[in-house]
């Protein structure tokens, strides 16, 4: 018997980069930043379907989790955490001295990204188009993606201040989730 007159549509999910919502355009580089959740779940990185930083990966920490990206080929550079509770923010300030000209700088907080922050170091996360690091603080979430010498502010950042009242976790805010399309050397 034959059935004429129907048709079966296939209907197939678009893989994105990252598994971002919406594919990038060209000369666009996909990410995906996710802050951590309380002091339970670790942040993670996710550049060009290449996770960076990620709980499982077992490369991340307590402060800021930054990863280092070339802005023209998309290569990671290298990676660190930073303890910003009881950690030195002397090592955090050396990392972001040494930052080379032409590099996306993708930052996640876990736990406690505030409470060592000092003034030289609040102004190079703004210097790389932060902002809120002025004003992060104690428990704070924040996911940031900027660049060396940006000459605006970054269109790519989240943040959420600890607030008892409005946390969604006992003493932390909710993760933030940060995705989206950046352009091939941004600088």
């Amino acid at each position: 018997m034959r059935m004429s007159g129907s048709s079966t549509k296939e209907t197939r999910a678009v893989q994105t980069k990252c598994s971002i919502s919406k594919p990038c355009p060209a000369n666009f580089f996909a990410f995906k930043i996710c802050s951590g959740a309380a002091n339970v779940v670790g942040p993670s990185m996710c550049f060009e379907d290449h996770v960076i930083m990620s709980p499982v990966k077992n490369n991340v920490g307590r402060g800021l989790n930054i990863a280092l990206v070339n802005a023209s080929s998309g290569t990671v550079l290298r990676h660190s955490s930073f303890d910003m509770y009881s950690g030195d923010v002397n090592l955090l300030v050396k990392f972001l001295k040494e930052i080379p000209g032409s590099t996306l700088v993708l930052v996640a907080s876990y736990d406690d990204p505030g409470t060592r922050m000092n003034a030289e170091s609040r102004m190079l996360f703004s210097n790389l188009g932060s902002s809120y690091a002025v004003q992060l603080g104690f428990r704070d979430s924040w996911v940031f993606l900027g660049a060396r010498d940006l000459k605006s502010k970054s269109p790519f950042e989240q943040f959420l201040k600890n607030n008892p009242g409005t946390n969604k976790y006992e003493g932390w805010p909710e993760l933030l989730e940060l995705e989206g399309c950046v352009p091939q050397k941004m600088v």
